[in-house]
């Protein structure tokens, strides 16, 4: 007999699209309408992180619920605020979708497959795992395959892409994330370590992700490396920590 399509298989479990938007109010309309379009079970929450532009009116008009921070907190602090409410109310499974639309939300099956399956705990759509040809600036991307190597010998698994934000987390991982979740730049790289040494099961999925539309990044070269610098130091200290929270046991 054939598997059921993953539309099918989720449509039982309460599931949550997490959007986190800084100033996106070119583009935060469109993520959610395509979110809503791919699978209209989910619910989706935008955070928006201390925005000076209309991204919060904007997501709200598109039929998002928008969390607005006072200020802003940085990714870090954004994403785990999605997770909290996710947590907090319920929730089975939540995905991770950044509010620039470079993650497209018709890949969002592919991350479910995994969870679905009961195969893992945290999903991660890979950009370098075969599907499509995704294309960023020669340092960054040197940066992004550092990463991705040093979390693959620190974890003893072969992770390809650390650094992607494209995520799907089930009940047990939310109650991780909820609590301790890393705050600095690219976090994902720390969440994944944080991850592992939780006793979640990480899995990568190849994903086809776009080339931002709207706007640029602000990080420069000398920034870049500046980061890149404190990621290290952050993986480093993340060796040694301590886990905070007790795993909830799946039913």
């Amino acid at each position: 007999m054939l598997p059921l399509p993953v539309e099918e298989r989720a449509a039982g479990r309460r599931r949550l699209a997490i959007v986190p938007a800084l100033n996106e109010e070119q583009t935060v309309a469109r993520v959610v309408a395509e979110i809503r379009t791919v699978d209209p079970g989910f619910v989706v929450v935008v955070v928006d992180d201390g925005s000076s532009d209309n991204t919060g009116p904007v997501a709200e008009q598109a039929g998002a619920l928008v969390l607005r921070l006072p200020f802003n907190l940085g990714i870090g602090g954004a994403v785990q605020t999605g997770y909290r409410y996710a947590y907090a109310n319920g929730f089975e499974i939540a995905v991770q979708v950044d509010g620039d639309g470079q993650h497209d939300p018709r890949e969002l099956p592919r991350l479910l497959e995994p969870l679905l399956a009961g195969e893992a705990d945290v999903v991660i759509g890979s950009r370098f795992a075969g599907a499509g040809s995704y294309r960023a600036p020669l340092a960054r991307r040197l940066g992004i395959r550092l990463f991705a190597w040093l979390v693959s010998l620190v974890l003893r698994k072969r992770i390809t892409d650390s650094s992607s934000s494209f995520r799907a987390l089930n009940r047990r991982a939310l109650g991780v994330f909820a609590t301790d979740y890393p705050h600095g730049y690219l976090e994902t790289v720390e969440a994944t370590v944080l991850a592992s040494k939780q006793g979640l099961r990480l899995s990568e999925v190849p994903v086809v992700m776009r080339q931002r539309e709207e706007g640029r990044s602000a990080l420069t070269v000398p920034l870049s490396l500046w980061y890149a610098a404190k990621v290290l130091v952050a993986l480093f200290v993340s060796l040694f920590r301590r886990p905070v929270v007790r795993l909830e046991e799946e039913p």
